[in-house]
């Protein structure tokens, strides 16, 4: 009888084993993985920390931080660089654009759309690729040296949908929080990138300096509507672009996982 038994259980764990869903899990187990690291040695534990870590990020939940975890370095390197970033900002400036085609243009020069610059219209993934990638805290020193060189590239995403938004008659608006001394540097690489009239370029004057971002954008968006323009959209990598009174008929939050501002 205990041979029979045994008979049975073999019978049966082949059964289950043969079954499709269960079978191609089995053999998607390596033979002999390594516990917590996948095929390029990066721990399995940690990317998946690290993407969560990410969207706490983009979603302001993580509220303040000032440097990126450590562990996360080769992620946010890899995610910066490939081909998730360019789609995330594909996809951002595609729901940007269907909302923009709903709005009636009146045709009074007083439709705007506000951008940010850095991380919305260009790319300082160049300076930051030698900087750590958001792992080093914020030298504010060697970043103006490099806004002084002029030479940060587009994003592409953003510079297709900022053509599309002046072809539906939008007036381009440019919000930084870079200051007035960096004016010249700031238009110039604007143009190498490929941007053009924009009816304004807004940066911090010496009585903005040491305001909180929020306060200093809501202030500057305020100006804007007693000016009597009607602003529809703002995009900007920052929560702190987009929040504070009054706000855009709709914001767009695009990805930033390198740095905060407040």
């Amino acid at each position: 009888m205990g041979l029979f038994r045994s008979l049975l259980l073999l019978l049966a764990l082949s059964a289950v084993a043969s079954a499709s869903p269960f079978h191609s899990l089995l053999r998607a187990v390596p033979e002999d993985p390594a516990p917590g690291r996948s095929a390029d040695g990066e721990g399995v534990a940690d990317r998946l920390f690290c993407d969560s870590w990410r969207l706490s990020v983009e979603t302001n939940d993580a509220g303040y931080w000032r440097t990126i975890p450590q562990k996360c370095l080769k992620f946010v390197e890899d995610y910066v660089n490939g081909d998730h970033y360019a789609s995330d900002f594909d996809v951002i400036s595609s729901e940007s654009l269907s909302f923009a085609e709903t709005v009636p243009i009146a045709g009074d020069g007083k439709d705007v759309w506000i951008f940010d610059i850095d991380e919305t219209l260009l790319s300082n993934v160049p300076y930051y690729a030698i900087n750590g990638y958001g792992s080093q805290v914020f030298n504010e020193t060697s970043f103006d040296e490099w806004v002084d060189l002029a030479r940060a590239p587009a994003l592409p995403a953003s510079l297709r949908l900022y053509e599309e938004l002046i072809g539906l008659g939008f007036q381009m608006v440019l919000l930084t929080g870079r200051s007035e001394n960096q004016r010249n540097s700031t238009e110039k690489n604007l143009l190498y990138a490929g941007y053009h009239s924009w009816i304004t370029l807004i940066l911090r004057q010496t009585s903005d300096l040491g305001k909180p971002a929020l306060v200093y954008k809501s202030e500057r968006r305020a100006d804007l509507e007693a000016q009597g323009f009607r602003i529809h959209g703002n995009s900007g990598d920052q929560w702190s672009d987009l929040l504070g009174l009054p706000l855009a008929k709709r914001s767009f939050k695009l990805p930033n996982p390198m740095y905060y501002i407040d």
